[in-house]
């Protein structure tokens, strides 16, 4: 019996209820510009090196000012020693740099946020109309975000805005008003995707309101008032339709049986007979009328 192995894949592909998250578990990620944090310092940049520890050397304990950083909680340090990627990230608290050498990019770990300007879309059905959101996103990796994008927040906030006019411009106007986080899920995934490769992670992302003209909005109430008509006037016919049935069905059976007739006449007297009534009605058999005719 053979068995058959499958390899492991860099990457997992988690199902959600919603939307397919791409989690990139590669060690190595696959970088469009390549870094060499891993390669040996040449003989130069030794010698730049100490050269720079004997100058701290000798200029202490003035030169511990430039030497000693501190960095919060939420902030991570990317250090770049003569123009090259130090191997790991600094921070956080105190770290130590090398002046004249070491140059250093601090990136914030929280969630962020921007707010999409208002797009103009021309929808599937050829409808124009306006859409705002708000885009959630986080560094995932500071070296991505430094070395991969010159600005990774204004890099999402244009894709950001590129991928609404393009999801929207794919659905109806009514998909749409119906199916507001079907939209969001659909921009989010885009983004997570195409964001990896930069150190950001998209969380969340949120379609505020959608514009439409003055002109369409009334052609929609007008159209919604007539449907709204149209079932109340087929309710009515509905309601007198099953009233006309359950007086048949009554008049059968009171048909059926001359005392129930007489006691619906004594009912319907009871009913229009009080206080302030001056005329009394009392039921008289039409079967007396027509022996007396004779």
């Amino acid at each position: 019996m053979e068995t058959k192995s499958t390899d492991t894949q860099p990457g997992v592909l988690a199902q959600s209820s919603s939307l397919n998250i791409f989690h990139d578990e590669s060690p190595l990620p696959q970088r469009n510009v390549k870094t060499s944090e891993n390669v040996p310092p040449s003989c130069m940049e030794k010698t730049f090196y100490a050269l720079s520890i004997i100058m701290i050397a000798l200029l202490l304990p003035w030169s511990l000012l430039c030497c000693i950083r501190v960095l919060n909680e939420f902030q991570r340090g990317v250090v770049l020693r003569l123009g090259r990627l130090r191997p790991k990230p600094c921070g956080p608290g105190v770290i130590f740099l090398v002046p004249c050498i070491d140059v250093l990019r601090i990136v914030d770990m929280r969630t962020s946020s921007f707010s999409l300007e208002r797009q103009e879309i021309l929808t599937r059905d050829m409808v124009t109309i306006s859409i705002d959101g708000v885009v959630y996103f986080s560094i995932k990796n500071p070296y991505d975000a430094i070395m991969q994008v010159s600005d990774a927040q204004d890099a999402v906030e244009k894709l950001s805005m590129t991928t609404l006019r393009n999801v929207a411009g794919t659905h109806k106007l009514m998909d749409l008003l119906a199916s507001k986080e079907y939209l969001s899920s659909q921009i989010e995934t885009i983004l997570y995707s195409t964001t990896e490769a930069w150190g950001v992670r998209v969380e969340r992302v949120e379609i505020k309101e959608i514009f439409m003209p003055e002109q369409l909005k009334r052609a929609l109430a007008v159209e919604q008032e007539a449907m709204r008509e149209a079932k109340a006037k087929v309710a009515a016919a509905q309601g007198e339709r099953d009233a006309v049935t359950a007086l048949k069905e009554a008049a059968d059976i009171m048909e059926t049986n001359p005392i129930a007739l007489q006691l619906r006449y004594l009912q319907t007297l009871n009913t229009i007979c009080n206080e302030q009534t001056r005329s009394y009605v009392f039921p008289f058999p039409v079967d007396i009328v027509k022996r007396m005719m004779k």
